[in-house]
């Protein structure tokens, strides 16, 4: 049975080509089989063999995902350097990735507790792709308009919107706008203290 990260539909190519030896030599590493790995990442033994073997591309759900399972990042993921000492970035200096038809441009250094990305998203893509992971996410509407679900709630964001949220609400992002959508992306593993902690006894 397909889980939720299985049934997007990602293009067979070679968007990625470094992506593949890296997660299984990730995985290798961490002393886990395709059968522990799979599930801790939401995704069957055999879709995770094809993503370690390039015949699939993973999406960001499913680089978050995986990053969590290894207690890496999307950056080391995606084969960037390790942190510089220097903390600005400059627009244009590293390659951006693409995958399942979005793209990523980095936007923070790899190796840090907070991941960020600028993400360009065609129309449409990825509209079936529900994930849930620990952590927080934050993004911001550059261009076009996204559509945002969060659990049984759907929200259209514009340019200059943003939204933050809790990672284990079940989510998923989609481009309404036929010319694509981006956005600046943040994600943490941390959770937030609940404000309002719920004591059995009142």
């Amino acid at each position: 049975m397909s889980t939720p990260a299985e049934g997007a539909g990602e293009p067979v190519g070679p968007a990625l080509p470094d992506v593949a030896p890296r997660l299984r030599e990730l995985r290798r590493r961490r002393g886990l089989t395709l059968e522990a790995a799979a599930p801790r990442a939401g995704l069957s033994p055999a879709h995770l063999s094809r993503l370690e073997t390039g015949a699939r591309q993973p999406s960001l759900p499913m680089l978050l995902a995986l990053a969590r399972t290894y207690g890496t990042t999307v950056s080391e993921l995606l084969g960037e350097m390790p942190p510089e000492r220097e903390p600005v970035i400059r627009g244009g200096r590293a390659e951006p990735a693409e995958a399942d038809g979005w793209t990523y441009h980095r936007a923070g250094h790899p190796g840090r507790a907070m991941q960020a990305l600028r993400v360009e998203v065609p129309y449409g893509t990825q509209r079936e792709l529900v994930r849930v992971h620990p952590g927080e996410e934050w993004l911001y509407v550059l261009s076009g308009r996204l559509r945002l679900t969060l659990g049984d709630a759907t929200h259209e964001l514009d340019p200059g919107d943003s939204a933050h949220f809790d990672s284990l609400t079940p989510h998923r992002i989609s481009a309404v706008s036929h010319g694509g959508a981006a956005f600046l992306f943040v994600h943490t593993l941390l959770q937030s203290p609940d404000p309002h902690p719920h004591h059995p006894h009142g």
